[in-house]
């Protein structure tokens, strides 16, 4: 028996290239970067709009947390790429209402000049089953 195992739903859209949206190896969960791609229509239906694509993102990250049998709170590490660092109090703001938790997780937060299909956010986290 593999001691890694592929995590996929169809709550989060499917990888746009050659990886997984998350693998699971022992109590970790590594949850692949998700942008703003809604998982019904496999289409980004708030390109430009910051709010409405960290909203998605996290939408798509605890979609698929939740079918590697995890929660929010088990969430360690986050790791987040702005194409506009201008962008983070907004991010911040989201951010923090969706981890509403005793214990956020470590994070960073980086400036990149371009993310896939043009959207300004993407999040990868890492994940620990007690």
């Amino acid at each position: 028996m593999s001691s890694k195992q592929v995590i996929k739903t169809s709550n989060a859209p499917d990888p746009v290239g050659p990886y997984n949206q998350a693998i699971k190896a022992g109590n970790f969960i590594f949850c692949s970067g998700q942008i703003a791609i809604d998982p019904v229509s496999n289409e980004i239906n708030c390109l430009g709009d910051i709010e409405k694509e960290t909203v998605q993102v996290l939408n798509n990250l605890s979609s698929v947390l939740t079918a590697g049998g995890a929660k929010i709170e088990d969430i360690i590490k986050t790791t987040i790429y702005l194409t506009n660092l201008n962008d983070f109090q907004i991010v911040n703001k989201i951010y923090s209402d969706f981890f509403k938790v005793d214990n956020p997780p470590a994070r960073a937060c980086v400036e990149v000049s371009s993310l896939p299909k043009g959207v300004s956010i993407e999040i990868e986290c890492v994940a620990f089953l007690d």
